[in-house]
């Protein structure tokens, strides 16, 4: 009976010496050095309005990591995440604003890696780094000009498609006339709704494409 003991504990040694053996501390690595600059693809969507804080998500590599001419961090990567705060939406149209904590990186030899990143290069981040609809009135106001403008340069579109050249310079001066009309009955309320309304929630679709910079190097085993 001992010695059957005595079997079972040698290969339970062996088994952790020999999964051990991967993650050694004198494995070989190769670095990814802070401030580059990776390109992923969100494999599930997240929506402040329905996802809690904690919630996680996964998104993959769109391009191979390469140190010395060898790829050490192959496109089609898995990193995982999760929701690290969401500040609800306010009025003023303060749209809500979505923190985003990307943990850890799966390497091709299954081994997790810890990882920092900034999103980046988007026109809706916030100071602090978060994701945002709309930054308040200012931005939303903005973006009600912009719809504004649009309403008089359809109407003259519209005027221009549904005539001919006989009648052309008759309905089209009035489609501009009915557009700047629309338009200046949008801007205001656009305008007063922009003061009362909450911003919109921030809804990352499946498939969207994130840019994000590395803050810290990462070393990755190699065989």
């Amino acid at each position: 009976m001992k010695k059957l003991i005595g079997i079972i504990l040698t290969m339970m040694i062996f088994a952790q010496v020999t999964l051990a053996a991967p993650f050694s501390g004198n494995a070989k690595t190769k670095r990814i050095p802070a401030g580059t600059k990776l390109e992923l693809k969100m494999l599930n969507g997240v929506d402040t309005s329905v996802s809690p804080t904690g919630t996680s998500f996964s998104a993959m590599l769109m391009s191979d990591q390469t140190a010395d001419d060898d790829v050490i961090l192959p496109s089609g990567s898995i990193i995982r995440g999760d929701i690290k705060g969401i500040a609800e939406p306010r009025r003023m149209s303060k749209g809500a604003v979505l923190y985003l904590n990307f943990d850890h990186v799966v390497t091709p030899n299954g081994r997790q890696l810890p990882l920092s990143l900034n999103v980046v290069g988007r026109s809706d981040l916030t100071y602090d780094g978060g994701i945002t609809t709309t930054r308040g009135y200012s931005d939303a106001w903005k973006q009600t000009c912009s719809k504004s403008g649009e309403i008089t340069k359809n109407s003259i579109n519209w005027g221009e498609n549904v005539t001919d050249t006989g009648w052309k310079y008759v309905v089209v001066p009035v489609a501009a006339f009915g557009g700047a009309v629309g338009t200046a009955g949008y801007f205001v309320y656009g305008s007063i709704a922009d003061m009362i309304k909450k911003g919109k929630h921030v809804h990352l679709e499946t498939g969207e494409i994130l840019n994000v910079i590395l803050v810290d190097p990462i070393d990755v085993p190699v065989i």
